[in-house]
């Protein structure tokens, strides 16, 4: 547990690809996610819920909302060494603070809160919010320097993103080799257009441009609950972003446009490529280190930019 998470991937229960890096621009997809893997949670066993550092604005309101949500048994608050410390998420307080999505519990107006605020204050029975969360608060002081520095934070998550899709492409790499083989040289699975849907989650593309959004892309294999029935040849087109279980990951190698089939390299067993019928497609990038450093290439590399003006 304690290692660098691409050491030791494994295969989720359950997986949903949300397909950014920040919920920000859609943090009610977000909540709505959560709510979707939380809920086959069959609780044999202890969870540990490791949040995300967005904790200002909007992204302490979605806090608030997601600790009413799971009702967790513990909190454990980590206060932050350069920055004016957050009040402590307390039971009390989390109780009547509002959230993104949900209602804080209502003070009753003849109940005076005293100076210490909401600490101590109980809803009478039957009036507020019946699953406000009760818990234990554990607040921590970080002894080491630069803990919590947001901007340290991105640059690192961004490598620790590419070293984890760089090590989960690296169970397609054939045993007992003593380099790795470059990505074109090994053979991918053939998929017609027609079945499989397609999404684009992060933005809008045309339909005439969505073959030149989707080669060379990472995308996420999904299973959504509805039978792909198309009368053409593809491709198919989601025209919204299903909530869906997620099996693994591939990169889109190629598109035969006149074979309508999709290339697609990945490690996901085949029994559980079966039951992948839509591929999306997020605001998750290919390394650039797999486009770079691809073995006998000439001449320029496909979708990688070497001479550009900086200043654009």
């Amino acid at each position: 547990v304690p290692g660098p998470p691409f050491t030791h991937q494994r295969t989720p229960r359950k997986m949903v690809y949300y397909g950014q890096t920040s919920c920000e621009q859609d943090s009610e997809r977000y909540f709505d996610v959560v709510k979707y893997v939380f809920n086959s949670y069959k609780k044999e066993v202890p969870l540990v819920i490791n949040t995300m550092g967005w904790v200002k604005g909007e992204g302490l309101l979605l806090l608030t909302d997601l600790i009413r949500l799971l009702s967790p048994s513990h909190v454990v608050q980590m206060d932050v060494s350069d920055w004016r410390a957050m009040a402590p998420l307390s039971a009390e307080a989390v109780r009547v603070a509002p959230g993104l999505y949900t209602k804080g519990q209502q003070q009753p107006k003849s109940k005076q809160v005293g100076a210490s605020g909401p600490e101590g204050w109980k809803a009478p029975d039957g009036d507020g919010d019946a699953s406000a969360p009760d818990y234990k608060l554990l607040y921590i002081h970080p002894e080491f320097p630069r803990a919590g520095a947001a901007g340290e934070a991105r640059v690192h998550s961004s490598i620790l993103r590419d070293m984890a899709i760089l090590g989960y492409l690296g169970q397609l790499q054939p045993a007992g080799l003593s380099s790795a083989l470059p990505l074109h040289s090994l053979v991918p699975y053939q998929v017609p257009f027609n079945a499989v849907a397609l999404r684009v989650i992060h933005t809008d593309v045309a339909p005439t441009n969505i073959m030149y959004a989707v080669n060379a892309s990472w995308v996420g294999l999904c299973q959504i609950p509805d039978a792909i029935r198309s009368q053409t040849d593809g491709p198919v087109l989601l025209t919204q972003t299903p909530l869906c279980d997620c099996l693994g990951f591939g990169i889109v190698r190629g598109v035969d446009m006149e074979r309508k089939l999709y290339h697609i390299l990945t490690p996901v067993a085949p029994e559980n490529l079966r039951l992948v019928n839509c591929l999306l497609l997020g605001n998750i990038a290919v390394p650039n280190c797999v486009l770079v450093s691809q073995q006998g290439i000439e001449g320029e590399i496909p979708y990688v930019t070497s001479e550009y003006n900086y200043t654009i």
